[in-house]
Protein backbone atom coordinates (compact mmCIF):
# COMPACT_ATOMS: atom_id res chain seq x y z
CA UNK A 1 0.00 0.00 0.00
CA UNK A 2 1.46 3.36 -1.04
CA UNK A 3 2.02 5.96 1.65
CA UNK A 4 0.02 9.16 1.31
CA UNK A 5 2.24 11.74 -0.39
CA UNK A 6 1.97 15.16 1.25
CA UNK A 7 3.82 18.46 1.30
CA UNK A 8 3.58 20.73 4.33
CA UNK A 9 4.27 24.45 3.91
CA UNK A 10 5.10 26.34 7.10
CA UNK A 11 6.97 29.49 7.97
CA UNK A 12 10.77 29.04 7.81
CA UNK A 13 12.35 27.91 11.07
CA UNK A 14 14.61 30.95 11.21
CA UNK A 15 11.61 33.26 10.88
CA UNK A 16 9.78 31.46 13.71
CA UNK A 17 12.90 31.54 15.89
CA UNK A 18 13.32 35.25 15.22
CA UNK A 19 9.79 35.90 16.49
CA UNK A 20 10.32 33.88 19.67
CA UNK A 21 13.71 35.49 20.37
CA UNK A 22 13.13 38.96 18.97
CA UNK A 23 9.82 39.88 20.56
CA UNK A 24 10.92 39.24 24.17
CA UNK A 25 14.15 41.18 23.58
CA UNK A 26 12.19 44.02 21.98
CA UNK A 27 9.72 44.06 24.86
CA UNK A 28 12.53 44.16 27.41
CA UNK A 29 14.30 46.97 25.56
CA UNK A 30 11.14 49.08 25.26
CA UNK A 31 10.18 48.78 28.93
CA UNK A 32 13.76 49.33 30.06
CA UNK A 33 13.77 52.50 27.96
CA UNK A 34 10.51 53.66 29.56
CA UNK A 35 11.92 52.99 33.03
CA UNK A 36 15.25 54.68 32.26
CA UNK A 37 13.54 57.80 30.91
CA UNK A 38 10.90 58.08 33.63
CA UNK A 39 12.82 60.69 35.66
CA UNK A 40 13.33 62.87 32.60
CA UNK A 41 9.63 62.68 31.63
CA UNK A 42 8.55 63.58 35.16
CA UNK A 43 10.78 66.69 35.00
CA UNK A 44 8.84 68.02 32.00
CA UNK A 45 6.04 70.42 33.04
CA UNK A 46 3.52 69.27 30.43
CA UNK A 47 4.48 65.60 29.97
CA UNK A 48 1.67 63.19 29.09
CA UNK A 49 0.86 60.34 31.50
CA UNK A 50 2.61 62.22 34.26
CA UNK A 51 1.13 60.03 37.01
CA UNK A 52 2.23 56.64 35.64
CA UNK A 53 5.74 57.95 34.96
CA UNK A 54 5.94 59.31 38.52
CA UNK A 55 5.03 55.84 39.77
CA UNK A 56 7.75 54.23 37.66
CA UNK A 57 10.30 56.83 38.79
CA UNK A 58 9.49 56.16 42.43
CA UNK A 59 10.58 52.51 42.26
CA UNK A 60 14.10 52.12 43.71
CA UNK A 61 17.02 50.59 41.86
CA UNK A 62 17.92 47.90 40.96
CA UNK A 63 14.32 46.69 41.36
CA UNK A 64 13.08 49.15 38.72
CA UNK A 65 15.53 47.98 36.06
CA UNK A 66 15.11 44.27 36.80
CA UNK A 67 11.33 44.65 36.94
CA UNK A 68 11.14 46.54 33.64
CA UNK A 69 13.32 43.98 31.85
CA UNK A 70 11.44 41.04 33.35
CA UNK A 71 8.03 42.47 32.49
CA UNK A 72 9.21 43.31 28.98
CA UNK A 73 10.40 39.74 28.45
CA UNK A 74 7.07 38.40 29.70
CA UNK A 75 5.07 40.68 27.41
CA UNK A 76 7.26 39.69 24.47
CA UNK A 77 6.72 35.97 25.13
CA UNK A 78 2.95 36.50 25.39
CA UNK A 79 2.88 38.31 22.03
CA UNK A 80 5.07 35.58 20.48
CA UNK A 81 2.68 32.93 21.80
CA UNK A 82 -0.29 34.79 20.30
CA UNK A 83 1.54 34.99 16.96
CA UNK A 84 2.22 31.24 17.09
CA UNK A 85 -1.48 30.55 17.71
CA UNK A 86 -2.36 32.51 14.55
CA UNK A 87 0.34 30.95 12.38
CA UNK A 88 -0.96 29.13 9.29
CA UNK A 89 0.39 25.87 7.92
CA UNK A 90 -0.82 24.19 4.73
CA UNK A 91 -0.70 20.42 4.17
CA UNK A 92 -1.14 19.59 0.50
CA UNK A 93 -1.88 16.11 -0.87
CA UNK A 94 -3.06 14.92 -4.26
CA UNK A 95 -6.59 14.46 -2.96
CA UNK A 96 -7.00 17.29 -0.42
CA UNK A 97 -5.67 20.46 1.21
CA UNK A 98 -5.62 20.90 4.99
CA UNK A 99 -5.38 24.43 6.39
CA UNK A 100 -4.22 24.50 10.01
CA UNK A 101 -4.32 27.66 12.11
CA UNK A 102 -3.74 27.44 15.84
CA UNK A 103 -4.57 23.74 15.91
CA UNK A 104 -7.88 24.17 14.08
CA UNK A 105 -7.92 22.25 10.81
CA UNK A 106 -10.04 22.77 7.72
CA UNK A 107 -9.95 20.29 4.83
CA UNK A 108 -10.70 21.13 1.19
CA UNK A 109 -11.41 18.33 -1.28
CA UNK A 110 -9.24 18.42 -4.41
CA UNK A 111 -12.22 17.69 -6.65
CA UNK A 112 -13.81 20.99 -5.54
CA UNK A 113 -10.74 23.18 -6.25
CA UNK A 114 -10.51 25.05 -9.55
CA UNK A 115 -7.48 27.23 -8.79
CA UNK A 116 -5.16 28.67 -6.16
CA UNK A 117 -3.41 32.04 -6.05
CA UNK A 118 -1.89 34.64 -3.76
CA UNK A 119 -3.36 38.10 -3.30
CA UNK A 120 -0.77 39.98 -1.28
CA UNK A 121 -0.37 37.86 1.84
CA UNK A 122 -3.71 36.09 1.37
CA UNK A 123 -3.84 32.52 0.10
CA UNK A 124 -7.04 32.11 -1.94
CA UNK A 125 -8.52 28.77 -3.02
CA UNK A 126 -11.24 28.93 -5.68
CA UNK A 127 -14.11 26.47 -6.04
CA UNK A 128 -15.75 25.09 -9.17
CA UNK A 129 -18.46 27.75 -9.10
CA UNK A 130 -15.92 30.62 -8.95
CA UNK A 131 -16.62 30.90 -5.20
CA UNK A 132 -13.76 31.17 -2.71
CA UNK A 133 -13.31 28.05 -0.64
CA UNK A 134 -10.67 29.77 1.51
CA UNK A 135 -8.99 33.15 1.92
CA UNK A 136 -6.28 32.93 4.58
CA UNK A 137 -3.72 35.56 5.60
CA UNK A 138 -0.23 34.28 6.39
CA UNK A 139 3.50 34.95 6.12
CA UNK A 140 4.10 31.81 4.06
CA UNK A 141 6.46 32.27 1.14
CA UNK A 142 4.75 32.45 -2.23
CA UNK A 143 7.39 30.35 -3.95
CA UNK A 144 6.96 27.56 -1.40
CA UNK A 145 3.18 27.57 -1.84
CA UNK A 146 3.36 27.65 -5.63
CA UNK A 147 5.86 24.77 -5.77
CA UNK A 148 3.83 22.66 -3.34
CA UNK A 149 0.48 23.12 -5.05
CA UNK A 150 1.91 22.55 -8.52
CA UNK A 151 3.76 19.45 -7.32
CA UNK A 152 0.40 17.91 -6.43
CA UNK A 153 -1.32 18.97 -9.64
CA UNK A 154 -3.34 21.98 -8.44
CA UNK A 155 -3.83 24.87 -10.90
CA UNK A 156 -1.63 27.68 -9.56
CA UNK A 157 -2.74 31.08 -10.89
CA UNK A 158 -0.60 34.19 -11.18
CA UNK A 159 -3.57 36.43 -10.22
CA UNK A 160 -7.28 36.41 -9.43
CA UNK A 161 -9.02 35.52 -12.72
CA UNK A 162 -12.22 37.22 -11.53
CA UNK A 163 -10.68 40.45 -10.27
CA UNK A 164 -12.39 42.47 -12.98
CA UNK A 165 -15.83 41.33 -11.79
CA UNK A 166 -15.61 42.96 -8.35
CA UNK A 167 -17.68 46.05 -7.61
CA UNK A 168 -17.11 48.57 -4.83
CA UNK A 169 -19.81 48.13 -2.20
CA UNK A 170 -21.93 51.06 -1.09
CA UNK A 171 -24.96 50.73 1.15
CA UNK A 172 -28.19 49.47 -0.46
CA UNK A 173 -26.65 48.97 -3.88
CA UNK A 174 -28.59 46.78 -6.36
CA UNK A 175 -27.47 43.39 -7.63
CA UNK A 176 -26.99 41.67 -4.28
CA UNK A 177 -29.18 38.78 -3.08
CA UNK A 178 -31.66 39.44 -0.25
CA UNK A 179 -29.75 40.00 2.99
CA UNK A 180 -26.49 40.77 1.21
CA UNK A 181 -26.50 44.49 1.95
CA UNK A 182 -27.27 43.88 5.62
CA UNK A 183 -24.36 41.47 5.97
CA UNK A 184 -21.96 43.81 4.15
CA UNK A 185 -23.15 46.67 6.35
CA UNK A 186 -22.40 44.62 9.48
CA UNK A 187 -19.07 43.57 8.04
CA UNK A 188 -18.10 47.18 7.34
CA UNK A 189 -18.61 47.91 11.04
CA UNK A 190 -16.49 44.88 12.00
CA UNK A 191 -13.67 46.01 9.71
CA UNK A 192 -13.83 49.53 11.15
CA UNK A 193 -13.39 48.05 14.66
CA UNK A 194 -10.63 45.66 13.45
CA UNK A 195 -12.81 42.74 14.57
CA UNK A 196 -11.24 40.09 12.32
CA UNK A 197 -13.19 37.18 13.78
CA UNK A 198 -16.56 38.83 13.16
CA UNK A 199 -15.51 39.96 9.68
CA UNK A 200 -14.52 36.38 8.79
CA UNK A 201 -17.80 34.98 10.10
CA UNK A 202 -19.74 37.50 8.03
CA UNK A 203 -17.63 36.56 4.98
CA UNK A 204 -18.81 32.96 5.50
CA UNK A 205 -22.44 34.09 5.72
CA UNK A 206 -22.04 36.09 2.50
CA UNK A 207 -20.52 33.04 0.80
CA UNK A 208 -23.68 31.08 1.64
CA UNK A 209 -25.60 33.70 -0.35
CA UNK A 210 -23.19 33.33 -3.26
CA UNK A 211 -21.39 36.63 -2.57
CA UNK A 212 -17.60 36.72 -2.75
CA UNK A 213 -16.09 39.65 -0.84
CA UNK A 214 -12.62 41.10 -0.39
CA UNK A 215 -11.40 44.31 1.20
CA UNK A 216 -8.77 46.92 0.45
CA UNK A 217 -8.00 49.33 3.31
CA UNK A 218 -11.39 48.47 4.89
CA UNK A 219 -13.26 49.21 1.65
CA UNK A 220 -15.31 46.21 0.55
CA UNK A 221 -15.53 44.85 -2.99
CA UNK A 222 -17.90 42.07 -4.03
CA UNK A 223 -18.92 39.80 -6.87
CA UNK A 224 -21.33 36.91 -7.32
CA UNK A 225 -20.18 33.34 -7.78
CA UNK A 226 -21.27 31.71 -11.04
CA UNK A 227 -23.80 29.55 -9.17
CA UNK A 228 -25.79 32.65 -8.22
CA UNK A 229 -25.34 35.09 -11.09
CA UNK A 230 -28.22 33.66 -13.09
CA UNK A 231 -30.66 33.89 -10.17
CA UNK A 232 -30.33 37.65 -9.60
CA UNK A 233 -31.11 40.35 -12.12
CA UNK A 234 -29.26 43.72 -12.19
CA UNK A 235 -31.96 45.29 -10.00
CA UNK A 236 -31.27 42.82 -7.19
CA UNK A 237 -34.61 40.92 -7.53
Amino acid sequence: MNARRTTVVTEPGRQVALVWAGLPVLGAAVLWGVQAGADWVVSLPFAPLHGPFELVASIPEPQATFGAIGLGLLVGFVVAFMAAAERLSVEIADESVILNRGGTERMLDRTQVSGVFLEGKKLVVLGLGTEELARETSDLRGTDLADAFQRHGYPWLTEDPYRGEYRRWVDDMPGLPPGGNALLRARAKALKKNDTEDANQLRTELARLGVVVREDRKRQFWRLSSHDQARIDPDGR
